[in-house]
């Protein structure tokens, strides 16, 4: 895996010294963020979170003058007036620190990290606890390579592919796995461009309804499951004898019925294979059915299910 030009190797060195600074911090959905933020009296950083976490404006010389020069050299700082505002953000998840797009996710090729991102990495690594001898792990839709970087400790010489349709998400991948120390390959598009075997794939799909479809966001028909449901059945043709794919997703309920969990177990059965299903959290992201779209939806739910091929 080879870094593409300065500004990617200026934002590895900036990981870099931002890991060197004891940098910690925790992104929350968009409506936390947002109410946050509404809190400050005036909207300023004063510290790296600040800057980094929070996505606040910033003097110039609040940052150290290294930093503040790679910064530049990686074209990630835009100026408000008298003060700069960072397009990344960071976040730290167990031990790697994980760039990612900046608040307000509002570009069609943002890099989305929440807190989402910390139930994936956990249920993957869960799972993965289950499985021994993994070959080669695909991860679907990787965005920013939180999932594979983060199982990549419980899996000692597997290859590690990741795909995306966002070739900014893969530039991203890249340079968080180099910090991580690891060597990945990266796939531009869908599973369908991902070549050879692999005996294992974790996915977080998009689950939402996106009145603007961006595709970072928006998870299709059935109400945001439509690409859990197709990555899932293109996975399980695709897998080993054996192998599993581990999905973490959302699923809206509907009059108690969860339709993805009902897909999922008719298409799974079609094809020989086996599914495991739990719901991790039984509400999430309320303030969405406040929205039209979500007008016949009482919860929305984060699930995990593992997909296993016949052996």
């Amino acid at each position: 895996m080879k870094l593409s030009d300065t500004a990617d190797t200026a934002l590895l060195r900036f990981l870099s010294l931002l890991d060197r600074a004891g940098y910690d911090f925790v992104p929350v959905t968009p409506a936390s963020h947002t109410r946050v933020l509404a809190r400050a009296p005036k909207l300023e950083a004063r510290t790296l979170r600040d800057v980094f976490g929070w996505s606040m404006p910033f003097a110039p010389d609040l940052l150290p003058p290294e930093m503040l020069e790679l910064l530049e050299a990686a074209g990630t700082l835009s100026r408000e007036g008298d003060r700069l505002k960072s397009s990344i953000r960071v976040g730290r998840i167990h031990n790697a620190l994980i760039i990612h797009s900046a608040f307000p996710t509002e570009a069609e090729d943002a890099v989305f990290f929440s807190p989402d991102t910390y139930r994936f990495a956990d249920f993957v690594r869960s799972e993965l606890g289950r499985v021994g001898g993994v070959r080669r792990l695909v991860d679907i839709g990787a965005g920013p390579g939180t999932g594979a970087i983060t199982a990549a400790p419980l899996l000692p010489g597997a290859r590690l592919t990741l795909s995306d349709i966002n070739p900014a998400a893969l530039r991203i991948a890249r340079i968080n796995a180099r910090h991580s120390g690891l060597d990945i390959e990266t796939v531009e598009g869908g599973l369908e461009e991902v070549r050879g075997a692999f005996d294992v794939a974790i996915a977080n799909p998009p689950f939402m309804i996106d009145e603007k479809s961006r595709a970072y966001r928006d998870g299709g028909d059935m109400h945001g499951a439509r690409l859990s449901l197709d990555w899932s059945v293109e996975a399980l043709r695709r897998l080993d004898p054996g192998g599993r794919l581990i999905l973490y997703t959302g699923s809206a309920v509907v009059g108690g019925r969860d339709q993805l969990r009902e897909a999922l177990e008719r298409e799974v059965a079609a094809l020989g294979g086996s599914l495991r299903y739990r719901e991790l959290d039984p509400d999430i992201y309320g303030e969405e059915l406040a929205k039209p779209a979500y007008a016949d939806v009482e919860r929305i739910a984060a699930v995990g299910a593992v997909v296993e091929a016949a052996g």
